[in-house]
């Protein structure tokens, strides 16, 4: 590697000044400039500022609860940790990268602002088990706005399932028309995905309440130490329960990224099915300037690149999950450094994922859809075939697999005439069987087949409404 150049540094990179003060007693001389920026990682937990503040005051709080430090220095420690936070809120607060992590930059300017004071806040505690709990409290933050994200999405999508109910589309398998459903039961399943995803952060929300302050470095601490009142304090339900894992587990991180790239990947696939159905060929739904761009050349152009980009997020947030994946494996116990990239992973997929939960809350709401030609397609490709071979089923009895058979020559016939299954005359049935009646036209028709799928998760539009009206209801309760 070639030597780089650093102003105001001597030939080998190495500072003019001293060692961090904050650590530097064992150290003759200060870090070179490369060491200095592999280092530092104040350019990105500087967002774990809030999460930091809060676990200090309640470090203190139990600091002169248990008589380690005075309250005249604990009341000392909480002013100046307010006016630090009001400095950063406002943002005259210098982060200095010299200091390294956001826990430095803090700590010094308390001391700064307070004197000896802000020198005995770290007493019994350790930056591995301080960033381990401010960590998990900017997760656990983050899990409570993605979930309400979450309901809020859902709310949108079972409002527009009761809007279009009763209106027929297209169900596809193979992405090749299947049988007639409602655009309703089709956007419920949206529904249904999200609720797993929401149900799978509750439960990583669960396992990551658990306090790691107080386990110090590794191994504990020797002080008289409260640390249930510290994790009642921040809101956890108990303390963690083995030093070595609290300070080097990053398994609630790993769970979030792991729950989010399966939302996402839903996320993604609502995204396509926007994508397809905005195209001209099919022309189910339109999207408003609100949501489209234009092109530099083609003047006609209307371009879902909000549904694009929801598509492709995909890769960021499961990107994450790889990239934290690959830090933790290996690692020995206890805290080791590599584990100061495992927050970026997360900071970014969860900018990314809640991105694209706004824009997708955001088509749904405002997509517009066309009835007219989701009824044209779902008549189409002899979707109700399937409708045919049950009714050979139930009023002629015959086994399902004649059935099958009977009604692949019939379709066969139809697709050779150049007509639908109901435009077929009856005498061409009865070429193939002669028991069928004119009855049988009674649910070859869209509306017919689809009011008919009345079992328990199927599409009819009172099974639609139902369930549409359900899920309201239900996500009103919750979110009360």
């Amino acid at each position: 590697m070639t030597e780089r150049s650093v102003a105001g540094k001597g030939p080998t990179g190495q500072t003019g000044g001293g060692a961090n003060v904050q650590w530097g007693g064992r150290f003759a001389s200060g870090p070179s400039a490369i060491m200095r920026e592999i280092n530092a990682s104040i350019s990105f937990d500087k967002a774990l500022w809030r999460q930091d503040i809060a676990g200090s005051l309640a470090h203190a709080a139990m600091l002169a609860k248990v008589g380690v430090i005075s309250a005249e220095d604990e009341a000392a420690i909480r002013d100046g940790l307010d006016g630090i936070a009001k400095e950063i809120e406002a943002e005259t607060f210098s982060f200095d990268e010299a200091l390294e992590d956001i826990h430095m930059n803090i700590e010094a300017r308390l001391s700064e602002r307070i004197g000896e004071a802000g020198k005995r806040l770290h007493t019994a505690r350790s930056r591995n088990d301080q960033v381990a709990t401010d960590f998990r409290l900017w997760v656990r933050d983050a899990i409570d706005g993605v979930s309400g994200q979450t309901a809020s999405l859902m709310r949108s999508l079972a409002t527009r399932a009761l809007e279009y109910a009763d209106t027929a589309m297209p169900g596809f398998t193979h992405l090749q028309t299947a049988q007639p459903v409602t655009f309703g039961h089709h956007l419920l399943a949206y529904v249904e995905m999200l609720s797993r995803d929401a149900g799978r952060l509750a439960d990583a929300r669960k396992r990551l309440n658990e306090c790691p302050l107080g386990s110090a470095a590794l191994a504990g601490t020797s002080f008289p130490i409260d640390r249930r009142m510290t994790a009642a304090t921040l809101g956890f339900d108990r303390p963690t329960a083995n030093s070595l894992d609290a300070v080097s587990d990053r398994d609630f991180a790993l769970e979030y990224l792991s729950a989010l790239s399966i939302m996402a990947m839903h996320l993604s696939r609502l995204a396509e099915e926007i994508v397809i159905w905005c195209s001209a060929p099919f022309g189910f739904i339109r999207l408003s300037d609100a949501f489209t761009t234009g092109s530099s050349i083609m003047p006609q152009k209307r371009n879902p690149d909000a549904a694009e980009l929801a598509r492709a997020k995909v890769g960021r947030v499961a990107g994450s999950l790889i990239s934290l994946l690959t830090v933790m494996k290996g690692l020995p116990l206890a805290y080791a450094k590599d584990m100061q990239e495992d927050k970026v992973p997360v900071f970014e997929a969860t900018e990314a994922i809640t991105l694209t939960l706004a824009a997708c809350d955001g088509m749904i709401r405002d997509l517009l859809a066309d009835a007219g030609r989701m009824r044209q397609f779902a008549g189409s490709g002899f979707s109700t075939a399937t409708d045919l071979a049950d009714w050979l089923v139930r009023v002629l009895k015959l086994p399902f697999r004649t059935a099958h058979h009977v009604t692949g020559r019939i379709v066969a016939r139809a697709e050779a005439d150049g007509v639908d299954l109901s435009d077929l005359p009856l005498s061409a049935m009865q070429e193939v069987d002669p028991q069928i009646t004119e009855d049988v036209f009674s649910v070859l028709t869209v509306e017919a087949s689809i009011a008919s799928r009345t079992s328990e998760g199927g599409t009819s539009g009172v099974n639609v409404r139902q369930q549409a009206a359900a899920w309201l209801t239900r996500l009103d309760g919750e979110g009360s």
